[in-house]
C-alpha cells in the first residue's frame, strides 16, 4: 500500500472571518492511497484550534505502517484530520475495489441530495445585511457570529433576510452572561439554533441555564468518547469528519447521538467538494446539514459536488465513493 500526502490551496470567493481570525485560501492536505493499481483519495483540513497544521498532519500520515486495514486505523491515529483523510481515501479505495458505491459498502441506504446552510462570515452589521440579502433566496443561512456586540449584527441578517431560516455559530465567542441576554432574542428573530456558544471548556455553564434555541456542541463534540460530556448541555451535536477522524467514526458517532437522544447536525471545515463528499452520507436525514464549503470557493476539484434547490448532492463516482 503506497500513500502519498500532497498539500492544495484553494482561493476563498471572498474573504471568510469567523470570531477567531480571517482567511483568503482554503489549504487542506490530499491524501491518496494506491494498492493493487487502484487509487482511492480524500481529504482534510489541519486546523489551528486543535493544534493541527500542515506538517505535523502530514507527519502524521506519512508516519503510518505500509500495511494496514481501515479498522487498524481507528486505533493508529487519534481523531482528528489526519486519519479522516486516510479513512475517507481507504473508503474509496474499497468502494472501487469492489465495483460498488460506499454507501453500499457501509450498509446504508442510497444517499439523496439535503438542504444545506450557506454561511456569511463575520463583518460589520452593514456588510452582514448586504450578504444576507444577496443570499435571502437561500432557505437556510449560518451567521458567524460570536463578539459582545453581536446584537446589531444578528438584526442587520433578518432585515436583509426576512423570509430565511438562520442558525448561529459562535464559535466559542461568547460568555455565560453574553449568551443569556441574547438568548430571548434569537427566539424573537427566529433563530432555529446556536452552535456552541461558550468556550469548550467553560460549558459548564450551560448546566440549568435556560436553551429556549436548541444549543449545539461543535468544538465540545469530537467523536463517541464527547457524548458522556455533553449532558445537560446541549441539544444537537455537530458531526464534523475533520473531528471524528474520518467517516468510520462519524457513522458511530451520529448512531450513539441519535440513540442518546440528540439531534445531529453535520458541518465541515472550508474546503473542496472531496472534503464534502463522504460527510453528505452522514448528512441524510440530518436536523441540518451545513456543508456548503465549496460554496465558499472561487475554485474546486474536478467533478465537483451538485448544488441547486434541492441542495447538496451526494458525489459522482468520478469524485469519491
Amino acid at each position: 500500500m503506497n500513500i502519498t500526502v500532497t498539500p492544495d490551496v484553494f482561493k476563498l470567493a471572498q474573504v471568510f472571518t469567523i470570531s477567531r481570525g480571517s482567511r483568503t485560501k482554503a489549504k487542506v492536505l490530499t491524501v491518496r492511497v494506491e494498492k493493487d493499481g487502484v487509487t482511492g483519495w480524500g481529504e482534510c483540513v489541519p486546523y489551528a484550534r486543535y493544534n493541527e497544521t500542515l506538517d505535523s498532519v502530514t507527519a502524521e500520515i506519512e508516519g503510518l505502517p505500509a500495511e494496514f486495514t481501515r479498522e487498524e486505523l481507528q486505533s493508529l491515529l487519534p481523531a482528528g484530520a489526519a486519519r479522516n483523510a486516510v479513512d475517507c481515501a481507504l473508503w474509496d479505495l474499497e468502494a472501487k475495489q469492489a465495483g460498488k458505491r460506499v454507501w453500499e459498502l457501509a450498509g446504508l441506504p442510497e444517499p439523496k441530495a439535503e438542504i444545506t446552510a450557506y454561511t456569511l462570515s463575520l463583518d460589520t452589521p452593514e456588510n452582514m445585511q448586504k450578504q444576507a440579502a444577496e443570499n435571502a433566496h437561500r432557505p437556510l443561512l449560518k451567521i458567524k457570529l460570536g463578539t459582545p456586540d453581536d446584537m446589531p449584527r444578528l438584526e442587520a441578517v433578518r432585515a436583509g433576510a426576512p423570509e430565511a431560516k438562520i442558525i448561529i455559530d459562535a464559535n466559542e465567542g461568547w460568555s455565560a452572561e453574553v449568551y443569556a441576554e441574547l438568548a430571548p432574542h434569537l427566539v424573537r428573530l427566529g433563530v432555529e439554533l446556536v452552535e456552541q456558544p461558550l468556550p469548550a471548556g467553560e460549558d459548564e455553564a450551560l448546566i440549568g441555564m435556560e436553551r429556549p434555541v436548541p444549543v449545539c456542541a461543535d468544538e465540545s463534540c469530537h467523536d463517541r468518547e464527547s457524548l458522556p460530556k455533553l449532558k445537560g448541555k446541549y441539544d444537537v451535536v455537530n458531526i464534523k469528519l475533520d473531528k471524528t477522524g474520518g467517516l468510520t467514526e462519524a457513522l458511530k458517532l451520529r448512531a450513539q447521538a441519535l440513540a442518546e437522544g440528540y439531534e445531529v447536525m453535520v458541518g465541515c471545515m472550508v474546503g473542496s467538494s472531496l472534503a464534502m463528499a463522504p460527510a453528505t452520507l452522514v448528512a441524510q436525514g440530518a436536523a441540518v446539514t451545513d456543508l456548503d464549503g465549496p460554496l465558499l470557493l472561487a475554485e474546486d476539484r474536478e467533478e465537483p459536488l451538485l448544488f441547486d434547490a434541492e441542495g447538496v448532492h451526494p458525489p459522482k463516482p468520478a469524485l469519491w465513493g
